[in-house]
């Protein structure tokens, strides 16, 4: 499932996200690269300790949590901290699947389920650059307005294609679901949204509540704690 969430961040905030980012020291992304990653990754990161990019990380988890659309589609149970990156000459990550696990700290670990990449630059700043996930229902192609994210299962095969002109910025994170699988997942997606769109017209319908029930049954059964 690849959803696309619009405007997560305004105009007006992603020019003090990328003000910041614009001045900000960068480090070589195959610092935080595995080894298979390593041989097909170029790039630059904000390093995870750096005081920025903990301060802009926070921003971008108390906005998910704020979102609907995110914790519809994802249905979180935990993010790992949102890592930054930039893109340009002819930077580039080819095809790799995403860890598994990740260390949280404290002996802790979180499973990656769900991929998200939030873009912060517009696709007129650059060319090239283009995200492009595989999954079971074929290849899909993003190069979305800055502000807006995109959500994918974090098994796809995924890349991005050489930035040619401009910078790329971009935020990624990973989330462990509270449903792993992606096919149950998407279920759930569609049924709430049925629900919603349901109760939006028919308020009153009795059938909202049956649904209702049948989407916190699904939960309860196929939800891992």
């Amino acid at each position: 499932m690849v959803i696309e969430i619009p405007e997560l961040f305004s105009a007006e905030e992603v020019r003090e996200l990328r003000s910041a980012l614009e001045a900000a020291d960068w480090t070589n992304g195959l610092a935080t690269a595995g080894h298979r990653a390593a041989r097909v990754k170029e790039n630059e990161q904000l390093p995870l300790d750096a005081p920025l990019a903990r301060q802009l990380a926070d921003r971008v988890l108390k906005r998910l949590g704020e979102t609907p659309l995110f914790i519809a589609a994802a249905l979180p149970q935990r993010v790992l901290q949102p890592r930054f990156s930039r893109y340009d000459g002819s930077g580039h990550y080819g095809n790799h699947i995403d860890n598994a696990i990740f260390p949280i700290g404290g002996g802790e670990h979180l499973r990656s389920d769900v991929s998200s990449t939030l873009f912060l630059s517009d696709p007129d700043e650059y060319e090239g650059g283009e995200l492009v996930i595989e999954d079971m229902f074929g290849t899909h192609t993003a190069k979305l307005p800055a502000g807006h994210l995109i959500v994918y299962p974090a098994s796809s095969l995924h890349r991005v294609a050489p930035v040619t002109r401009g910078v790329r910025y971009v935020s990624f994170f990973w989330t462990q679901s509270f449903v792993p699988a992606p096919e149950q997942r998407r279920l759930l997606f569609d049924l709430d949204g049925a629900i919603q769109s349901l109760a939006g017209d028919h308020p009153d319908h009795g059938a909202v509540d049956t649904l209702t029930g049948v989407y916190h049954n699904l939960l309860r059964q196929w939800s891992q704690t």
